[in-house]
């Protein structure tokens, strides 16, 4: 099979990560809260605007390139934080990390992760940004930030729209995160999958690092999904935030907000930024898809903050969209677990360069020469079309 021919788009990715993955990991990956309707929503939204095509324009090659805080990114988007990356494919966390770092652009290694913030680090040569889930024990949190520090982060997303988890009704048909070890019925699974099975199971069924050692966690990754998930803080609240605003001296996004109210509540909270997230429908179903309240929370947030969007994008058209309407960066989180499924490293990197191509061609089509003009020119490069 061809990376280049038969790899054309994140759905050619998602339809052989699904024939190489165990159906517990990809419902894992595919699966969204109670009937799912959140997480269709998040792409059918994307049809409420159309691009305004322009021609008899000079054209060049676009620049792609935003601002991040004290750094630039060479791309508008980048690998969303995904738990558990390297169960899809062994260490598939650093195969994404190495593919987002070789394009320039960063990475979010979330604490469900397989491989840890040094591990990450020396793999790939650059040091990823840190999604936080808070834990129940102040001791924990603390020594999460010890490792951000001392591994050299400078950007934490803590993440806030999980305190209740939904009911994700593919993984409770599953066992996901209710099964601590490798069952008959698992083991039928694994054995249907023999190439996934064979590289995973070779060294030993993966841990989590970030918990390695501590035994409360359990031990494994199937044990550690469910500890950790119902170790979660449930209480809380913008103190909480303010405390750990105090404690954190880099940069803090909140992520998981969908709400404008709760985007003024952040630009007051002093925090660096926010992700506009609605979980990839993975929290409250029958909600609002995120890019259809862009500018919304746009206004609320106010101009100098950074609003970074995730759930539902696929294409590079849906991202032009996304920054068009207020959005500064995109993070995407299926599509590169299908890819490093799929494909491992290389796959993660095609999924990037596809993308991009994707930008490009569409920006020169629409006579735009670099993100900056298009943000500058905003919502006027769209058109609503009779779905709005």
């Amino acid at each position: 099979m061809s990376l280049e021919r038969d790899f054309q788009n994140c759905d050619d990715f998602a339809a052989a990560a699904r024939r190489r993955l165990p159906r517990i990991f990809a419902d894992y990956i595919d699966g969204g809260a109670f009937a799912e309707q959140t997480m269709r929503r998040n792409r059918s939204d994307f049809g409420a605007w159309a691009l305004r095509q322009r021609v008899l324009l000079p054209l060049a090659a676009p620049d792609l390139s935003v601002p991040l805080g004290k750094t630039r990114a060479a791309l508008p988007f980048g690998p969303a934080p995904v738990g558990f990356l390297g169960l899809y494919r062994r260490d598939g966390d650093i195969a994404v990390a190495r593919a987002a770092a070789q394009a320039g652009t960063p990475f979010a290694l979330s604490t469900f992760s397989i491989n840890g913030l040094a591990t990450i680090a020396a793999a790939c040569g650059a040091v990823p940004d840190f999604q936080l889930y808070l834990d129940t024990d102040p001791d924990v949190n603390a020594a999460h930030l010890d490792q951000c520090r001392a591994t050299g982060v400078r950007r934490i997303f803590l993440t806030v729209d999980t305190a209740i988890t939904s009911v994700r009704e593919r993984d409770v048909r599953n066992g996901f995160r209710s099964v601590d070890r490798i069952t008959p019925g698992l083991l039928w699974q694994f054995a249907q999958r023999p190439l996934w099975s064979f590289e995973i199971l070779r060294g030993g069924f993966p841990e989590v690092e970030l918990v390695r050692g501590r035994p409360e966690f359990g031990k494994g990754a199937l044990a550690q999904a469910g500890n950790l998930s119902g170790r979660l803080d449930k209480d809380l609240t913008w103190e909480v935030v303010a405390r750990l605003r105090a404690a954190w001296d880099g940069e803090l996004i909140v992520k998981g907000i969908t709400a404008p109210e709760d985007a003024r509540m952040a630009a007051r909270a002093g925090v660096d930024g926010i992700v506009l997230s609605n979980h990839g429908g993975r929290q409250l179903d029958e909600g609002c898809s995120t890019v259809s309240q862009i500018a919304a929370v746009r206004a609320a947030l106010g101009p100098d903050l950074r609003l970074y969007v995730d759930s539902g994008f696929r294409r590079g058209t849906d991202i032009i969209k996304a920054l068009a309407l207020g959005a500064d960066f995109i993070l995407l989180g299926r599509p590169f677990a299908w890819a490093v499924a799929a494909r491992g490293q290389a796959g993660a990197a095609h999924l990037i360069a596809l993308l991009r191509q994707e930008i490009e061609r569409s920006l020169c089509l629409m006579g735009i020469s670099s993100l900056e003009e298009l943000k500058a020119r905003g919502s006027e490069v769209l058109m609503p079309t009779a779905r709005t």
